[in-house]
């Protein structure tokens, strides 16, 4: 049955009985058929009109209660132990002016002024992606990474996504004490995956964590395939507005580091203080020629008082566009 049909019996003899006038005399049956067919278009105009039709998508929210729609999608949502964080170490979101909070904040503003573009600063080839890793393993980058997640995601412009990506050694969900069984690996594995299904929405706001996923024997050269470079694209095309923090495998462990960073617009490199042999930085920022814009962590560097006393550890951070790996 056509639209016309469903129309002319949904609204009856209201519009299969032309109303009186010269036109619809018995006389000029002509108009009278036009009349009729005009009459009957209108009631397929309103039967379109009126018919139910599929609901919009809602806007995203980071604020909503219930069911948490983020990134195009619903994902599940969890609840952070604060205070496991700060027994940790580790930046929190009412952190303040804290000496972690202070140093997160100025290595996030050139990161943050790259990615969007800022006075004197333009905007950068996928800025918004950020990768940080290491020479070795054990040098702090996830706990960096988090860090760096965290502060960002107290800007008020600004959402952001981390990803672990270190498959191999998966750190970001056991700093964060979050259980999740799917991530990344599942996604790579199967692009008809929605990555709504494997996103958890954190209670701090505006951050969302895509976990590593399962453990299996080639992880990392998924890494390195096209599948994440076509997931890595769409990431950076579909949400240009929101920050991807890629926590990765250590450059001098994995190949597929390497390659990984050629994906990025920014790579945020940490060194542990008087650990990191001074070959193996250089060696690592070889590996790095496909991103120029790089900046060093420096991880657990000993601060020093006013008196000159050692009290704590700290973070100094350096930019620049690749010439550490001269």
């Amino acid at each position: 049955m056509s639209i016309i049909e469903k129309a002319a019996g949904k609204l009856g003899a209201k519009y299969q009985t032309p109303p009186a006038g010269p036109l619809a005399s018995d006389a000029d049956p002509t108009s009278r058929k036009r009349l009729v067919e005009e009459s009957i278009e209108r009631a397929a105009a309103s039967f379109e009109m009126e018919a139910p039709r599929a609901p919009a998508r809602p806007p995203v929210s980071d604020e909503d209660d219930g069911p948490i729609t983020v990134w195009g999608g619903t994902s599940r949502q969890v609840t952070i132990d604060i205070d496991r964080l700060k027994a940790a170490g580790m930046l929190t979101p009412d952190a303040g002016r804290s000496q972690i909070a202070e140093e997160f904040r100025l290595i996030k503003r050139p990161l943050l002024a790259k990615a969007f573009g800022h006075a004197d600063t333009p905007r950068v080839p996928r800025g918004n992606l950020i990768m940080v890793t290491s020479s070795l393993p054990g040098e702090g980058k996830s706990f960096t990474a988090i860090n760096l997640a965290i502060s960002m995601a107290t800007e008020m412009e600004n959402t952001v996504l981390l990803v672990d990506a270190d498959v191999a050694k998966s750190a970001v969900l056991r700093y964060l004490d979050i259980d999740a069984k799917q991530g990344l690996i599942d996604v790579l594995r199967n692009p008809d995956l929605p990555l709504s299904d494997v996103l958890i929405k954190t209670d701090i706001a505006k951050l969302t964590v895509l976990p590593a996923g399962p453990s299996i024997s080639h992880a990392n050269e998924l890494l390195a395939s096209a599948a994440m470079r076509a997931f890595v694209d769409d990431i950076s095309s579909r949400y240009p507005d929101r920050i991807v923090i890629f926590d990765t495998p250590p450059l001098l462990a994995t190949s597929e580091a390497s390659v990984l960073a050629s994906y990025m617009g920014q790579i945020v490199f940490v060194v542990e203080a008087e650990r990191t042999p001074r070959e193996a930085i250089k060696d690592a920022l070889s590996h790095l020629s496909g991103c120029e814009h790089i900046g060093l962590v420096l991880n657990k560097a000993a601060s020093r008082s006013a008196q000159g006393d050692y009290y704590g550890y700290g973070y100094g951070y350096g930019y620049g566009y690749g010439e550490y790996g001269k």
